[in-house]
């Protein structure tokens, strides 16, 4: 029989499937453990204007639909008012069937708008009016779109020289809602990148100090790790195409950034150098802050010189690499680990190629101290959809414990992406409710449910210590 679009049991596929995800997924709270939102506008508890501001500013998934669909870019980045953009995006939302982007336009309609009409260009105003109606309210601002969902906690991603000032501000709110900054030091690592000088620069600035050598540089990130972490940080990020780990001296080390410093180039061996020894002693510093670390690795970045040129760069002309990552990747947790100093790490990786590599990795070094330690992330990026995430999760239920996974997060620029948790839910939830229609588990739910909680929030409530 045919079931209706979006409907309570959007997902869920059987009866045990539903039973799982309304009493016991639905319930629980969200903790978004890696996301992009502007710190700025939750601690002013910003109020937009229409739907377009906070549904298409930012947003690079729906930027490459309408490209594809061969909108002008001045409707989608440029000049063009906010209502024609929208009009734009609202005339592309058909053509995205069977694209995740689909189901979440139509739940975000649902969920914070209670609107059920689908978009396209025929209810593209009355869509507009309605949503940026609700927007204009008090109950539908930054804060109150977190609290539509429950979300406890957001883990923004912030730049190491950043001076934290909205997360000061928010945190002597007193409010129910937790915002912390996570350390992205990235722009450290990318040696190799014509950006790093001016980075260094203002790092410079930031420390009031003069970097001049290998240890000047770690002196200078540990006291910008120690201010965030006096502010809540309880997480480190990295966004690496791989990770590097080859032989290098102390002096080689000083070497290498004196060339860059004084303007001169680097050999492809040196950079490989400065990037092993940086990403372990970074490694070191975490696990004694405490701090859990994260690498996203695959991400083939700015891939269009021209579009890089003209909009710079996360708008939306990455896709997937095909570096090799098992090897450099086992090598680094090898040092750390073989020191005693591995911190909690969760691994995402962008290519699917990957999942089993990554699946069977953190069981080398889940050492018994913690529940969890090392974790295969969520499905992320291009992967954050029906078909990645289950195989994520299938891959980690095969070779790992599905049981100890700290589940979704949005890794979004957007207020309104909060329902990819409960896209997230629905998946895992059909999943163990059509094996235990099967036989293939036990028909025990309140066990199950217990399994399905600490997935959704539990697991990931007791890793971060929040």
């Amino acid at each position: 029989m045919r079931r209706s679009f979006l409907g309570d049991n959007f997902l869920l596929n059987s009866e045990m499937a539903s039973l799982l995800y309304h009493d016991y997924a639905k319930v629980m709270p969200i903790i978004d453990y890696h996301n992009h939102l502007p710190p700025q506008q939750i601690a002013e508890d910003h109020q937009f204007e229409n739907i377009t501001q906070a549904w298409l500013y930012g947003d690079h998934y729906k930027w490459r639909a309408m490209r594809t669909l061969g909108v002008e870019e001045s409707y989608i980045t440029g000049t063009k008012s906010d209502k024609e953009k929208f009009d734009q995006w609202a005339a592309t939302v058909p053509y995205t069937l069977r694209n995740p982007l689909y189901h979440w336009t139509h739940l975000e309609l649902q969920r914070y708008f209670d609107i059920n009409t689908f978009l396209n260009s025929s209810t593209a105003d009355y869509i507009y009016e309605e949503s940026s109606r609700f927007l204009q309210e008090r109950s539908h601002s930054v804060l109150g779109l977190l609290k539509n969902r429950k979300v406890e906690v957001v883990c923004t991603t912030d730049d190491p020289t950043d001076d934290l000032a909205h997360h000061q501000k928010f945190a002597n709110t007193g409010g129910s809602l937790k915002m912390f900054p996570s350390f992205r030091p990235d722009k450290f690592i990318l040696i190799e990148s014509d950006h790093f000088l001016p980075f260094i620069h203002k790092l410079n600035d930031v420390c009031d100090t003069e970097i001049k050598s290998y240890t000047d540089l770690l002196v200078a990130l540990q006291k910008r790790a120690h201010f965030f972490k006096d502010l809540g940080c309880r997480a480190a990020d990295h966004g690496l195409e791989y990770i590097s780990q080859v032989e290098y001296s102390e002096q080689e080390l000083d070497r290498i950034l004196e060339i860059k410093l004084s303007g001169g180039q680097l050999s492809f061996e040196q950079v490989e150098k400065f990037k092993s020894a940086i990403i372990y002693d970074l490694g070191l510093m975490y696990h004694k802050l405490g701090w859990v670390q994260q690498f996203h690795l695959g991400a083939l970045r700015n891939n269009n010189p021209r579009a890089l040129r003209n909009m710079g760069p996360d708008t939306g002309w990455d896709s997937i690499g095909d570096w090799s990552q098992a090897r450099t990747l086992s090598k680094l947790l090898a040092r750390l680990d073989n020191e005693d100093k591995l911190t909690k790490t969760v691994i995402y990786n962008l290519n699917p190629a990957d999942n089993e590599v990554i699946a069977t990795m953190i069981g080398n070094f889940n050492d018994g101290s913690i529940k969890g330690k090392i974790q295969f992330g969520s499905g992320w990026w291009f992967l954050d959809q029906k078909d990645g995430m289950e195989k994520q999760i299938n891959a980690l239920s095969n070779m790992g414990l599905l049981s100890c996974f700290i589940g979704m997060l949005t890794d979004s620029r957007s207020f309104l992406s909060f329902p990819r948790h409960e896209y997230f839910r629905r998946i895992l939830c059909n999943i163990f409710g059509s094996e235990i229609e099967k036989g293939e588990l036990p028909n025990d739910i309140e066990w199950t449910g217990k399994i399905i909680q600490d997935i959704c929030y539990n697991n990931v409530k007791h890793f971060l210590g929040v």
